[in-house]
């Protein structure tokens, strides 16, 4: 399912495990995995993080990506769809981390735009989901921008690594307003990549 997705900025790469040691890279930028409110694995658990995707993906249940920076040509993080449902047929969009030295640049409505497109014009969804710790701020506020729709707060939803509960902020964008969506995050990406 996770085909090579492409545009000016970005290439989506089907994740592999050879990629694990750009992801290490890429995830030291920022020390990511002290963020206790995202899911970036540690220093020496890339592989099992890779594995576990790539798992999901053979069950049917993930597509996860390598994002890579085409100017640089670098590895700068991973996303994936996730929770992928056939009938209504939806997914979510997350698992999504950048290089600190990426993180509220271009890159993210780049990314995003790929995902969403393919989604809903070449996969057919009906709805695509974003779902994020409600401690997360900047990933909310990312969400936003992307013109995702706020559902609300699932309440002690699911425990984070360290054991505690997360509250889950639930986001999605309908098929019907994809083609808004995509005009207001081609008008972004004009914008934030100049």
């Amino acid at each position: 399912m996770a085909d090579r997705l492409e545009n000016a900025w970005v290439t989506l790469e089907p994740m592999a495990l050879s990629h694990v040691p750009a992801l290490e890279q890429a995830a030291a930028d920022g020390n990511l995995w002290d963020l206790w409110f995202t899911t970036v694995p540690a220093p020496g658990q890339m592989t099992a993080y890779v594995e576990k995707a790539l798992r999901g993906e053979v069950e049917g249940r993930m597509a996860p990506w390598v994002v890579r920076e085409n100017a640089s040509g670098d590895i700068v993080g991973t996303t994936r769809y996730y929770d992928i449902t056939p009938d209504p047929y939806r997914l979510a969009i997350g698992y999504t981390w950048y290089a600190k030295r990426w993180q509220r640049s271009h890159l993210n409505t780049a990314c995003k735009h790929l995902l969403l497109d393919n989604a809903f014009q070449n996969l057919g969804v009906v709805a695509v989901e974003f779902h994020t710790d409600a401690y997360n701020q900047d990933s909310q506020r990312a969400i936003e921008r992307i013109g995702a729709k706020r559902e609300g707060i699932l309440r002690a939803h699911k425990r984070r690594e360290d054991g505690s509960l997360r509250d889950t902020v639930c986001y999605s964008i309908l098929a019907t307003e994809w083609a808004d969506v995509d005009k207001w995050l081609q008008l972004r990406l004009k914008r934030l990549a100049k």
